[in-house]
């Protein structure tokens, strides 16, 4: 929950803000007078000042340059009368994000305030992407604003230094692969590889090749030599989305090379040592697989030492405009376009809708959207087809999960001519995901 110091001296106008932003999640604490906001942000962190210009014994502007160092993270809006616009637009040069006139509606402080926040989450990036070794490229991992994102960054954070294996668990399109690879830029394997590997994508007999190589000659198809992915990942990281869909076969495989911290291309009789800190991800329950013994259990303890739920975009509504608004900045200098935002009817639709493809989906819709839009805002009628908003009104008139996601996997298979490779595709899951949800669900295909 972001939090936020209001600085008033009017303590009628300061208890109605307090309480109505209260309301909308965030939370809040109130000075009266510049020694009380001066007391408090010296005793805590804010992510975000509103300070009234004029105050009893000095302005908003005399704590300005304070505040920005003891905390350059913290964004400031002043709050002004309409014959302070040109020195609040003075203190904007020093460092303030913002200023709102008053009288403003809930509308217009909501807008300012998420827009500080955005902007402070796109700062924090562009700080973190410095540190970076510019082999492996800047983090491009969104940070929300929602109390949710805030303890998933924290967990990022505590493991990302250590060399625990980590297991990822989460939907389709929350990016697994993003949390994976912004804990390996944070980590001391940085300036070393990252190798990110699907294992719904190998087939059961190409296993051995896949993972440790082979030499030319040792299977009908190996023309030359290779390099498998634990050698490529040596001294760094390797990330093996969809853990779950790996054949048994292949699973052992796996935990006899993490146990022994060694392997041999097929073919070869030279052990070869490897350092490689292991990041999985699955959007399947492996508990359950390994109750019914399609996952082992030894491996789920070795690859799950340290673990982390990525949040669906449902869980963090707070978080929702903020990444629509980044991801139309990208879909923005992507398409050469200059959209300033979302239209009330696009952000109304936006936060009814249920997000079943998570930020995947979102960024999709938002850059379909941008392409269509030649206004300044985005309007509905360049959303509605990227949105499967028919689907979401079954889903409101009583379908329950499962009638809808059985429906939507047979409009997957029509819409591909039951190609189920195709279908798994467009409903971004796996291919063994699929033959699983088919099986559960009966389906005649």
């Amino acid at each position: 929950m972001p939090k936020i110091l209001i600085i008033e001296d009017d303590t009628a106008f300061c208890q109605m803000l307090q309480k109505f932003l209260t309301r909308h999640h965030f939370d809040i604490s109130v000075a009266h007078s510049i020694n009380e906001a001066q007391m408090q942000i010296k005793a805590s962190f804010f992510d975000l000042i509103l300070s009234d210009v004029r105050l009893p014994k000095g302005d908003g502007m005399e704590i300005l340059t304070g505040i920005k160092e003891e905390s350059p993270e913290t964004q400031v809006v002043l709050m002004t009368g309409y014959a302070k616009v040109t020195a609040a637009v003075s203190a904007m040069k020093k460092g303030a994000f913002d200023y709102i006139s008053k009288p403003f509606t809930p509308e217009d402080i909501l807008s300012v305030i998420q827009k500080a926040l955005g902007a402070r989450t796109s700062e924090n990036l562009s700080i973190l992407s410095k540190k970076i070794d510019k082999k492996n490229g800047p983090i491009k991992m969104l940070v929300g604003i929602s109390e949710v994102s805030r303890k998933f960054q924290e967990y990022i954070s505590l493991v990302a230094p250590t060399n625990m294996s980590v297991l990822l668990i989460g939907e389709s399109g929350t990016g697994k692969e993003v949390t994976a690879k912004a804990i390996h830029d944070s980590s001391n394997r940085r300036n070393s590889g990252f190798i990110a590997v699907d294992c719904g994508a190998i087939p059961r007999e190409l296993g051995s090749s896949e993972f440790f190589g082979h030499i030319k000659g040792s299977f009908t198809g190996a023309v030359e030599n290779k390099m498998g992915h634990f050698e490529a990942a040596n001294g760094g990281t390797l990330f093996l989305d969809e853990i779950g869909n790996l054949s048994y076969e292949n699973q052992i495989q796996l935990l006899r090379a993490i146990q022994e911290r060694k392997i041999k291309r097929v073919g070869s009789t030279k052990e070869v040592n490897i350092d490689v800190r292991i990041i999985t991800a699955t959007n399947e329950d492996l508990l359950k697989a390994m109750q019914s013994g399609g996952f082992r259990e030894d491996l789920y303890h070795r690859l799950n030492e340290f673990s982390i739920k990525v949040p669906s975009l449902r869980e963090r509504p707070e978080d929702l405009m903020l990444f629509a608004n980044y991801f139309l900045d990208i879909s923005n200098k992507e398409l050469g376009k200059k959209i300033v935002g979302f239209s009330e009817e696009v952000e109304h639709i936006f936060k009814k809708y249920r997000w079943p493809g998570n930020l995947r989906e979102l960024k999709n819709v938002v850059k379909r959207a941008v392409l269509f839009t030649s206004d300044t805002f985005v309007q509905l009628h360049s959303v509605n087809e990227g949105l499967n908003l028919a689907e979401e009104e079954h889903l409101k008139a009583g379908f329950s999960k499962l009638d809808y996601e059985k429906e939507r996997i047979l409009k997957a298979l029509k819409q591909t001519n039951y190609n189920k490779s195709k279908a798994a595709k467009l409903l971004q899951i796996t291919r063994k995901t699929l033959y699983n949800k088919i099986n559960l669900y009966q389906l005649e295909v």
